[in-house]
């Protein structure tokens, strides 16, 4: 809802992974809106992004009641770009990505392909790991975690304006200073048994929530 969600809505999810949140959007647009999945390349030579594109097609097909509508477009900079038809969405969201493009320095590529696809006034959602405020952003945020600073600076490069911020998804307890970065807490639980009270205590990561418009022409 703080991003703008209505059965409406022509919607992006970008690198919907599992279809954890494509439970949740995909029937609420089903009937008047459209649910693009910009998805891995389902052709990749990489075993891991093929298998991945395929397990989320099968989700998918089993359930068409849900899910028939669903169109899936490739999101694998710098070739394949085009996650929906130019112009023609009103919001795309990320949950939790932006850190694995930084990995593979396809930020500016990811955020060229979300303006080209928003319409003029439409919405880019996007949910991250939020790194400790102050601190300087690791390039290629090995640790998981993005700056606030970081994210609207590449977004701001693209052309798109803040327009918004959430505190829905924050966590104070989560002090930013793990071994294994952010994959020491809940859900993954990286370094299995060492300290295990200790980072379900603290619980899942803390995220910032931002809303940034493209503007109108």
């Amino acid at each position: 809802m703080f991003f703008g969600l209505t059965p409406e809505t022509t919607v992006v999810e970008l690198w919907p992974g599992s279809g954890w949140y494509t439970e949740i959007i995909a029937p609420v647009v089903r009937y008047n809106g459209k649910y693009y999945a910009a998805h891995v390349d389902p052709d990749s030579d990489v075993e891991m992004l093929s298998k991945s594109a395929a397990s989320y097609r099968a989700m998918l097909d089993a359930s068409p009641e849900l899910y028939d509508q669903v169109e899936m477009t490739v999101l694998m900079p710098p070739k394949q770009l085009e996650i929906a038809p130019p112009g023609s969405t009103d919001l795309v969201v990320s949950f939790r990505s932006v850190h694995n493009w930084m990995a593979f320095g396809m930020q500016d590529d990811v955020m060229q392909a979300i303006y080209k696809a928003l319409k003029p006034g439409g919405v880019f959602g996007v949910v991250e790991h939020r790194g400790a405020e102050g601190e300087p952003q690791e390039p290629r945020a090995a640790s998981g975690y993005v700056s606030v600073k970081a994210m609207v600076e590449m977004a701001e490069k693209a052309g798109l304006i803040l327009d918004a911020s959430s505190e829905i998804n924050a966590n104070p307890a989560d002090t930013k200073d793990y071994p294994d970065g952010v994959w020491s807490l809940p859900p993954r639980l990286r370094l299995g048994d060492v300290d295990r009270e200790k980072y379900v205590a603290i619980g899942e990561s803390d995220r910032f929530t931002l809303r940034f418009v493209k503007p109108a022409e």
